[in-house]
């Protein structure tokens, strides 16, 4: 069997969980599914929640940590980013995807040609995109004409696909203002970036060091993390924080307006007074599994250049612990990236 090199997940824990490895197998593409040599990958919030069983309900035993509430097999591959070029086409599978250079859906529904249900997430459920080999399905390799590196493309598909689901679920129109929380994060970076090529008016809800590059990315006003933003005055909430000024942000929302949600950085259990919510006709989404076409548009948007990749710093994807040190340090505006050789 040939071999690959890759990090591995060895438990639930601290970053000593996260192992070099240099014997690990490497896949084979099943019915349907295309092989794939990684050429870049990122860090995101997922890949630290997996680690430390942030996503499980259970009374420590973590057996439900994994976005479906699937447990974990270790040695588990993480990683939900992921680019490179298609070496090899499985049964079934579109042979023309062969040397095409590709951008990796990581919201899957369909495993080894079976269907899924609702969803499962590759670094989650399946063996991700920290190694040097990964097979997916086909239908979720998509080909990328861009001239940005393999770690620029692999930066947008978790936090960029998380943005555009949230702001299509909740129906953002131009003209509209909208309010984005954690700004300066992958997701919120990319919130603020297509929320304004779609022609809406953003404030960017961020600290004050990182308020001049969110103004560059096109947002109108940038708030402190403690400044309530003025009530009633927004259409759109793109929420990635949760946390204490919860309440504040809904009650910035005008009649009618939309609330959507996809992290809780700052802290998952918020208070609702029902009255905001059906007195000003509110519509909340909560938003994980990517819609239909969603991803798609994602890589039209890269193409045409009007969003720009964010990476702040890469490191070799031997070096994860370094990376995701960097990561939680929170010092940084976009992604940290992974070079894979």
């Amino acid at each position: 069997m040939d071999r690959m090199k890759g990090i591995v997940l060895t438990g639930h824990g601290g970053l000593e969980m996260l192992e070099w490895r240099e014997d690990l197998a490497k896949p084979e593409p099943g019915p349907g599914e295309v092989l794939i040599k990684l050429g870049g990958a990122a860090v995101n919030n997922t890949d630290v929640n997996t680690r430390l069983a942030w996503y499980s309900k259970g009374d420590g035993d973590a057996e439900d940590a994994t976005w479906s509430g699937k447990p974990l097999e270790f040695p588990h591959i993480q990683g939900a980013d992921g680019c490179g070029v298609v070496v090899e086409a499985g049964p079934g599978a579109d042979a023309a995807l062969v040397g095409k250079r590709v951008l990796i859906e990581p919201c899957l529904r369909e495993v080894a040609g079976k269907p899924v249900t609702p969803f499962w997430y590759v670094g989650s459920e399946v063996p991700g995109t920290f190694a040097e080999y990964i097979a997916v399905s086909g239908r979720y390799a998509h080909v990328i004409d861009t001239d940005l590196s393999d770690v620029e493309i692999a930066s947008f598909a978790c936090s960029y696909s998380t943005a555009e689901n949230m702001i299509v679920r909740a129906g953002a129109k131009e003209g509209e203002r909208a309010i984005v929380t954690g700004a300066s994060g992958g997701v919120g970076s990319a919130a603020v970036q297509l929320l304004v090529a779609r022609g809406l008016d953003v404030t960017a809800v961020t600290s004050p060091s990182k308020a001049d590059a969110m103004r560059a990315l096109g947002a109108s006003v940038c708030l402190n993390r403690d400044e309530i933003p003025e009530a009633r005055s927004f259409d759109l909430a793109v929420d990635l924080a949760g946390g204490p000024g919860w309440a504040d942000l809904i009650n910035a929302l005008k009649p009618f307006g939309r609330y959507a949600v996809a992290g809780a950085v700052a802290g998952a259990d918020v208070p609702l007074d029902l009255r905001d919510l059906y007195l000003k006709d509110l519509s909340f989404f909560g938003c994980t599994g990517l819609g239909d076409g969603v991803f798609a548009g994602l890589v039209r948007w890269i193409e045409t250049g009007r969003i720009k990749p964010l990476v702040a710093e890469t490191f070799d994807l031997k070096d994860i612990r370094d990376a995701q040190t960097a990561f939680l340090e929170r010092g940084h505006i976009g992604k940290i990236g992974l070079r894979i050789s």
